[in-house]
């Protein structure tokens, strides 16, 4: 993917409060070049999120589909432990931020989890348990400040009109993230978004728009991504 393939979504935290960009000052996770994606949030008083979609032929957006996504993140080390929260998205419904999609990422409390949640992508993946804002998945263990982790996000349409919901890590301490192995995530069992709406308590998502982002709502809150991979469910 080059970086003609990103486009910012509409209506996102503008690049003055959310900087957002391609930097070597950052170290990159195991097997990662020398480059990451980094956001650095460069004032207060916003509350909001910044994201880019990926822009390829058949992926904007993906038709009545599904995919998957995979990337490494990291919460950097800020100006404090919250108001930030780094995050892959799919099935993004509206081409805005303020569109619902499928998020994973790291959860904007301290200690930090790993979630699943369905909801706006302006919202971030804010503080929670399961069935609190959205949140569909948590993991039962906390994440590091300063700890990468590499995921993938499965979303499977099913002929029923089900999509199906499946989080995996890679362990960077034994894995390149150009040479993961998936595994089990502790608390993030498949999650089944039923075509009744009963499950999220909203209608499941197929098809949309796929990307990263950052969400954050005060000063000097840093993440950054490395490694983003994306595939469509063939019909």
């Amino acid at each position: 993917m080059a970086s003609s393939d990103w486009t910012t979504l509409t209506n996102s935290i503008d690049n003055a409060s959310l900087r957002s960009g391609v930097t070597s000052g950052i170290t990159p996770p195991n097997g990662g070049g020398s480059y990451v994606y980094g956001f650095n949030s460069r004032a207060s008083g916003f509350d909001g999120s910044r994201a880019l979609k990926y822009t390829g032929v058949n992926f904007n957006p993906i038709a009545a589909e599904g995919g998957i996504i995979s990337g490494a993140m990291i919460r950097l080390s800020s100006g404090g432990t919250t108001g930030f929260a780094p995050f892959l998205f799919f099935s993004e419904q509206a081409n805005d931020i303020g569109g619902e999609g499928y998020m994973v990422g790291l959860q904007d409390d301290d200690p930090s989890f790993l979630v699943l949640r369905k909801g706006i992508l302006n919202e971030g993946l804010p503080a929670g348990l399961v069935g609190q804002n959205g949140i569909l998945r948590k993991s039962s263990e906390a994440i590091a400040t300063a700890t990468w982790v590499h995921l993938r996000l499965t979303v499977v349409v099913q002929g029923t009109g089900d999509v199906l919901l499946t989080v995996e890590q890679n362990d960077l301490t034994a894995n390149s993230v150009s040479s993961p192995v998936w595994q089990a995530i502790s608390g993030m069992d498949t999650f089944t978004d039923d075509a009744l709406g009963i499950n999220s308590g909203s209608l499941p998502f197929a098809g949309g728009r796929q990307g990263f982002g950052m969400y954050a709502n005060d000063i000097s809150r840093r993440a950054a991504f490395d490694h983003i991979t994306i595939e469509r469910q063939l019909p």
